[in-house]
């Protein structure tokens, strides 16, 4: 599945999107609140300011994915890899980020604390 092919079930109603291979894709901008994207493989995609709030990405891979001001207010990340992830400016209030797993390369807002929301570092 690409980019566009998921936009398009998106507009079409489809919001269950479990282990979608979404690697590299470029999502800027896009608008997918409460979509469900559970073990998918994120990883190196382009999430910048996307509206993903309400989705589920529990188990998701978004190891090097740029999440750079996205709105994932309310967003389940439960055991998410988030290692070398770009999270500037990312809007997580109401995040389940626990067992979330992050690296040194990790790019948090200023003053977000990973350890007092139940990540894992690894």
């Amino acid at each position: 599945m690409d980019a566009e092919q998921l936009k398009r079930s998106y507009a079409a109603g489809e919001r269950y999107f479990p282990a979608a291979n979404l690697s590299r894709a470029r999502l800027i901008s896009a608008y997918l609140p409460g979509i469900n994207l559970w073990g998918a493989d994120l990883s190196q995609a382009n999430l910048a300011k996307a509206k993903l709030w309400g989705a589920d990405l529990s188990r998701a891979n978004l190891a090097k994915a740029n999440l750079t001001r996205a709105n994932l207010s309310g967003v389940k990340l439960k055991e998410a890899n988030l290692r070398g992830a770009k999270l500037n400016f990312t809007k997580l209030y109401g995040a389940d980020l626990s067992g979330a797993y992050y690296d040194d390369s990790t790019r948090f807002s200023r003053g977000f604390d990973p350890i007092s929301n139940n990540m894992r570092k690894f």
